[in-house]
Formats: C-alpha cells, structure tokens, sequence
C-alpha cells in the first residue's frame, strides 16, 4: 500500500490541461511516473497532459501565470475538463518529454499554511509542550504548533527549501525528515543527481533564469506563494527541467501591498521566503561544483 500511494504523487504535482469531458487512457510506461497523492485526485491524460483534482484558487493563479513572464516556469495550462462527473483542472504532463526520468518534489519557503498568526513552545523537563499565543483559542494554537512540526520534519526550515520525495528507477523516496543541515541537503541532491556535474549544471542554470524572472514578475510581486513546490526532472541523456508547481493556498494580495519574498516572515507582513529559499538552492547547487 505504501508504495502504491507513493506512485501517485507526482501525478498531484505535475499539473494538467483541457476543456469539456475526455476519455482518458493511461499509457503503462506512464504509471510509474505518479509519485505520491491521492488516490482520485490524479490522472494522466493522453496527448501529454494531466488532470488535477479542480481548485478555484490554483485554476486564478494559472489563469495569471499563462499572461505572466513566469509562464515558461510552471506547466501550460488547458481551463478545466470534467471526468466521471468531477471537474479537473488540466495541464501539461511536465514528464512528457523525458526517458525514464528521476523527479524531485522540493517545497520552496518559509511557510507552508495561509495563517496569519505565530505561537511559540517550549520543552520542559516532563517532556511536555508549553503553547503561548495572545488571543487565541487552546485548541488553534496546538493545530498550528502542529503545522509548524510539520514543516519542520519536512526537511531544512531554516533554508527555506525542503526535499519532500525523490523518485528515480522506479524507486520513490520519501524520507527526508532528517534532512536539515546544508551538508545533509547536498549529499540528498547529489543522490538524486547520480554525481553527474552536467545535470547540476543544468539544474544550476535554470534556477538562476528562474531567479531573474521571478524578481521582475507581475504575478509573483503581488501573490503570497505558500506550500509551492519546484520540480526537478532529469534523465540519462542530461536533459533537465525545473518548473513551479502547486498553487492551491497562493493567494492574490491586497491591491496596496507586495512582497519581497526574502524578509524574514513575522505576524501581518505575508512574507512567504521564497526567494530566500531559491537563494539558499542555488548556492547549495553552485557549491557542488568543482572550483
């Protein structure tokens, strides 16, 4: 069972595309490629695209990406189409042009819940949870302290960027809790990589041109990105693609305020990380460079 959930993941990443009902015919060579999800939520299309489980929020967000200078950078969008009565949003399988492809699913930021408030712990020697927060009930305080353990097991909180899965040769990886320090991090992607500096070249140069879009971006000055991921695809050819996927808690922000996704997020200001996340990546990557 767990390895069949962990097959229908990068299915719920990926993204698809379309317009009113369409038979849909899953290939064999394709199933492998879902990596975690689930069940129902996915599926995959022919003509090279996917179905993901309708969301009004995801489907503004890339009804804006496709008139943004982002839209090279997340999966084409096709509006929605509707599937054993359930309504999908469809886009492009990012997996498509690939052979046999390894995939990594990094959650990019500061912050992966939309909320607004802040509580903070501490251990004491009963080996308990003390919560502080002002004005708020008991039982909201130990949801979001839960929230934030969360993230943290998730990988490196204090790089703003955190490996979820990684899946190469049929094998899908899922345990990165332990994951934390930037050392742990490099060796995780170097794994992933196969030590191959050609891929970390390529992988290096996209999220640099990633970098330069996204700071003159229209759509990402003026939304919160929460809970986004990168996908990082690559296969035996060298062939690489890095692409923005997830948008269901991106949020539009008031006409009156942006962001500069690099300070340090505290209650009110919105500030989500990301580009402090991208930042910490790219260095990560240029470091397992030779010199």
């Amino acid at each position: 069972q767990a390895a069949q959930e962990c097959d229908l993941k990068c299915v719920s990443d990926l993204g698809c595309g379309a317009s009113s009902p369409v038979p849909m015919t899953p290939k064999k060579s394709q199933q492998w490629l879902q990596v975690v999800g689930h069940a129902g939520s996915f599926h995959v299309g022919d003509y090279g695209r996917l179905l993901k489980r309708f969301c009004k929020r995801e489907q503004q967000c890339y009804l804006r990406l496709m008139k943004d200078a982002l839209r090279p950078f997340v999966p084409e969008y096709h509006g929605v189409v509707q599937l054993d009565k359930l309504d999908y949003n469809m886009m492009d399988n990012l997996l498509t042009h690939f052979i046999t492809p390894a995939i990594m699913d990094c959650k990019i930021g500061s912050r992966y819940d939309l909320s607004e408030s802040i509580c903070f712990y501490r251990r004491s020697k009963e080996d308990k949870y003390t919560f502080y927060s002002s004005n708020l009930p008991k039982e909201f305080v130990v949801f979001q302290y839960n929230l934030n353990m969360k993230i943290s097991i998730m990988g490196t909180q204090s790089f703003s960027n955190r490996i979820c899965q990684i899946k190469k040769k049929k094998e899908c990886h899922t345990n990165f809790k332990r994951t934390k320090s930037r050392e742990q991090v490099m060796k995780a992607f170097d794994s992933f990589v196969e030590s191959s500096t050609q891929i970390v070249w390529g992988y290096l140069r996209q999220l640099k041109q990633l970098r330069q879009v996204l700071e003159t971006s229209d759509f990402f000055r003026t939304h919160e990105v929460v809970g986004s991921s990168l996908l990082f695809v690559h296969d035996w050819t060298g062939r690489t693609g890095v692409w923005m996927i997830d948008f269901g808690k991106t949020v539009i922000l008031p006409p009156h305020l942006t962001l500069d996704h690099r300070t340090p997020w505290a209650e009110g200001n919105r500030e989500d990380g990301y580009l402090w996340g991208l930042d910490n990546l790219i260095d990560i990557l240029a470091n397992m460079l030779p010199t």
